[in-house]
């Protein structure tokens, strides 16, 4: 059963501007912080940016200023904004969804961006 699903990536030059999407089921939706994680290849999964049920924000240091996270309650569904890529920024991202500061127990399967130069 399908309960998040990511769309948004693809290819982009450094400098460029991309928007991630991130569809819940409602009931995920309504009950949890929602998330972007990304991994690189050979790297781990690391929080890029976590938005809270009352809209309250939190970034990794390497996307402050460029990346914005969001969500849109009547639709079930989290952006993330990113402006500015840089060539590691390249990654695939997941969505996510749980408790505020805690690591999701819900996952999407992923988009893949990938920041040329």
């Amino acid at each position: 059963q399908v309960q998040l699903v990511e769309s948004g990536g693809g290819l982009v030059q450094a400098g460029g501007s991309l928007r991630l999407s991130c569809v819940a089921s409602r009931k995920i939706f309504i009950d949890n912080a929602m998330a972007w994680y990304r991994q690189a290849p050979g790297k781990q999964r690391e929080l890029v940016a976590q938005i809270s049920l009352s809209g309250t924000t939190r970034y990794v240091e390497s996307v402050k200023g460029r990346f914005t996270i969001s969500r849109d309650n009547a639709k079930n569904t989290v952006y993330l904004k990113m402006d500015s890529l840089k060539i590691e920024d390249t990654a695939v991202y997941f969505c996510g969804g749980g408790r505020w500061f805690e690591a999701p127990g819900y996952w999407g399967q992923g988009t893949q961006v990938t920041v040329s130069s």
